[in-house]
């Protein structure tokens, strides 16, 4: 009898370990240009990457563009019917600031693309899946990145304006905004590298301008929230980045695998850190390689005591976009780094372990990671909410049975898992990266990460739910791995 009930509470407490708390949100995501299409329909003016792939087609893998993409501007009422059938809690988009402001400024507002958003995000509430909403997601408006972009100060302003204008329209029906999607892709790789749209190439420059500015927009928006709209809406904002879980190629590389943690957290210290600015020490070392490059100040533009002051605590929530993880070690002239897998400003490469499977082009799967960097948050900043905005994985194969995409879900929903019931993390909501194949930026449509197939060769782009699909509704539906 005694064996009896330890048996039955250990059954019972098992069965309460393996599932997610009640509270606790699982959605999928799409951003504007990847799905939507329609690029020049109504009154919508060209986007930074309209114009990039259109000028530049031979910089996209299969010479492809997002003109058409998924045609969800006008298969909208489709997305939402595959949302439903998987039984999402949420579904994250992103509204397109050309379609919403033509001009870019505030003094024109599009009546179509006022209708387009209105008409999702009323859809998706009529089926009982809470819209969660992105204002910006890489498509900026070309006239604005003509004038400098985000690496104009004005663009600060510019974003307030338009953020005014989304939450005034959908205030009342969005509950959870997400300001800037991962800023520091867009800013190293767009305004450092070249390797993305912008593509301006001003080393060790551009991106620190981009990411200060990208800094201040956001707070901007987070701050007229609180004053204009909290009060009548109660609803949460907050920014959500990349991060990537760096760990030490051989145990005398740990001081470094952390200095490549510190720089990872540019865009989060400022904000939820006690004292704000950026993080102090990388801050000292981008002083340091300034200085010996002969600049007269800082390549890191500082922040005022007003400014520091703007971005602290200006987020409900975290952001978190994980998908890999990385070895680091101290890079010298004979070792050969993959392109994109070295930080010149710390002086270290980056590279991955064979053992971490599945494995596709950048994207390998090393699943403690997401737990690490949730930890890693939580131990610095304390009882944040964190809120995982994109997990996914992609391939090549365009096939219905992805079997390494199950596998790379079920196990970081393991290790999500563990993060509630173990480390106290207090994270709340799941996103997978995506819920219908895209164009998949540089990519184009060669990347697959939708666990929803799109048929790009048939004229009505027929949607058909993946093993990934039914594996994570059934994740959904039983609220555990």
């Amino acid at each position: 009898m005694y064996w009896l009930v330890v048996w039955t509470v250990l059954v019972t407490w098992c069965e309460a370990a393996s599932k997610f708390p009640a509270g606790f949100q699982f959605g999928s995501a799409t951003s504007a240009y990847q799905v939507e299409g329609a690029w020049n329909a109504s009154d919508k003016s060209p986007s930074i990457w309209d114009v990039f792939v259109h000028d530049h087609p031979s910089a996209i893998a299969d010479h492809s563009n997002g003109d058409v993409a998924c045609d969800s501007y006008h298969l909208w009422k489709e997305d939402i019917a595959l949302a439903r059938s998987l039984g999402l809690n949420f579904y994250r988009f992103s509204i397109s600031w050309p379609r919403l402001l033509p001009e870019g400024f505030s003094n024109k507002v599009s009546k179509d693309g006022t209708t387009y958003y209105n008409n999702l995000i009323n859809g998706l509430l009529s089926v009982g899946i809470e819209p969660v909403v992105t204002l910006y997601h890489w498509d900026l408006p070309q006239n604005l990145q003509d004038l400098g972009g985000w690496t104009n100060n004005e663009i600060v302003n510019w974003f307030e304006e338009y953020a005014r204008v989304a939450f005034t329209l959908f205030g009342d029906r969005v509950k959870t905004w997400v300001t800037i999607n991962e800023p520091s892709n867009f800013c190293g790789m767009g305004y450092d590298s070249g390797l993305l749209v912008s593509r301006v190439d001003v080393p060790r420059i551009g991106r620190y301008l981009c990411a200060k500015n990208a800094l201040l927009s956001h707070a901007k928006a987070y701050r007229l929230y609180d004053k204009e709209f909290r009060d009548k809406y109660k609803g949460q904002v907050g920014l959500t980045n990349q991060y990537v879980w760096y760990e030490p190629k051989t145990p005398g590389q740990e001081q470094n695998a952390q200095l490549a943690r510190e720089f990872g957290q540019l865009y989060t210290f400022p904000i939820f850190s006690d004292i704000g600015g950026w993080p102090p020490n990388i801050e000292s070392i981008i002083a340091k390689n300034s200085r010996a490059a002969n600049f007269s100040r800082s390549r890191l533009p500082a922040f005022t005591e007003e400014e520091i002051n703007l971005v602290k605590g200006s987020a409900d929530f975290c952001g978190v976009n994980y998908y890999s993880s990385r070895l680091v070690e101290e890079a010298n002239e004979h070792i050969l780094f993959q392109p994109g897998e070295e930080n010149k400003e710390l002086g270290l490469g980056y590279s991955y372990d064979s053992t971490w499977l599945p494995r596709y082009d950048w994207l390998v799967s090393y699943p403690p990671g997401i737990r690490r960097v949730m930890k890693s948050m939580t131990d610095r900043y304390g009882n944040i909410e964190i809120k995982i905005l994109e997990n996914g994985f992609g391939t090549s194969d365009p096939a219905l049975n992805d079997t390494m995409r199950v596998q790379y879900i079920r196990d970081h929903l393991e290790q999500v898992l563990l993060s509630i019931t173990e480390d106290g993390v207090n994270v709340t909501a799941y996103t997978v990266w995506s819920l219908i194949d895209n164009f998949e930026w540089i990519s184009g449509y060669e990347s697959r990460f939708g666990i929803v197939h799109v048929d790009y060769n048939d004229p009505k782009l027929k949607r058909t739910p993946r093993a990934s699909a039914y594996y994570y509704a059934d994740v959904i539906k039983k609220r555990e791995v």
